[in-house]
């Protein structure tokens, strides 16, 4: 994982859930590829076909609330989402991102559809138009997890460093 992510923006609001992000009718596979091709489609039918790969999602006020599907973080991932950047998190979503290596950003930020942005998670910012926002950086325990690209594969490398 890269701790610089910058990408074209893709707006949504406030109380996205994730039945929103990944529909429940999708649940029944694991397959990634799936899971992609009907990221958003219940607020965007059209988000998975116009995402590109490295793309930046920015939310409004909870995004990712309801249910603890951990689908949703895997949807947007696999459609090639590079970060989320909310002002507010669902937690149980928040803590599936990290799980499943997406990154994420808490901030309140001012942008457009398509305009660039540009996340520091390290020094926990983010940057659109010249405009630097300050963002709630993430504890070092969860820049560990992100870096590993989750957390199973950080507890493996953990693993391997007690060898």
């Amino acid at each position: 994982m890269e701790s610089k992510i910058k990408g074209k923006a893709w707006i949504f609001g406030d109380d996205i859930d994730t039945d929103v992000i990944i529909p429940g009718k999708y649940l029944r596979t694991t397959d990634m590829q799936v899971f992609a091709d009907h990221a958003m489609e219940g607020i965007d039918p059209d988000f998975s076909r116009k995402v590109e790969r490295g793309d930046i999602v920015v939310g409004g006020n909870n995004f990712g609330c309801g249910s603890s599907r951990e689908q949703a973080a895997l949807a947007l991932k696999y459609a090639g989402v590079s970060c989320v950047v909310a002002k507010f998190f669902g937690r149980i979503f928040f803590r599936n991102a990290i799980n499943v290596g997406l990154p994420l950003m808490e901030a309140d930020i001012e942008c457009k559809e398509g305009d660039i942005v540009e996340v520091d998670l390290l020094e926990g910012t983010v940057r659109v138009n010249g405009k630097d926002f300050k963002g709630n950086k993430l504890p070092d325990f969860l820049l560990e997890i992100l870096t590993d690209g989750g957390l199973v594969e950080h507890r493996k490398a953990l693993q391997e460093q007690d060898k």
